[in-house]
């Protein structure tokens, strides 16, 4: 019979319990939170280009510049435990909004999988579907749907 210690963290801590290890270790890495977004200002809907912020290293998915992120590009997503707003502007598949919304995390996702490269498999990755924004007229965002 399986305890409450044998479960992961993640089925059964909330998001405000979460350790910063564990906080971070949630990210799947697919990059998706870092495309620029367009929302609509009737609906509040959300739409996801495939125009990367500046900081993605395009090729390993990963922030150039983790650290001072927010400083370099005050729009970066502030993403913590309290910002339940945000969670919404997260795509889908996100964990952040995944276990907010109450929902399991996805097989391919590497804490379940224990796969790193599962996410790149799993087709979910941004790796080579997206470019950069030195690359793209930002006042043209719209001609970039992103398609998953």
């Amino acid at each position: 019979m399986s305890t409450q210690d044998d479960a992961p963290f993640w089925r059964h801590k909330t998001l405000a319990e979460l350790d910063r290890e564990e906080w971070e270790s949630l990210c799947d890495g697919c990059g998706r939170c870092c495309l620029h977004k367009l929302e609509d200002g009737a609906t509040g809907a959300v739409r996801f280009t495939a125009v990367a912020c500046r900081l993605l290293d395009l090729d390993r998915v990963r922030c150039s510049d983790y650290a001072s992120r927010h400083a370099r590009v005050p729009q970066c997503l502030r993403l913590g435990p309290e910002s339940q707003a945000v969670f919404a502007q997260l795509p889908n598949s996100c964990a952040y909004r995944l276990l907010w919304e109450g929902r399991p995390l996805a097989d391919w996702h590497p804490l379940v999988s224990r796969d790193p490269v599962s996410v790149e498999r799993a087709g979910i990755s941004v790796r080579g579907k997206v470019v950069g924004e030195a690359d793209v007229d930002l006042d043209d965002l719209g001609r970039y749907a992103y398609e998953s």
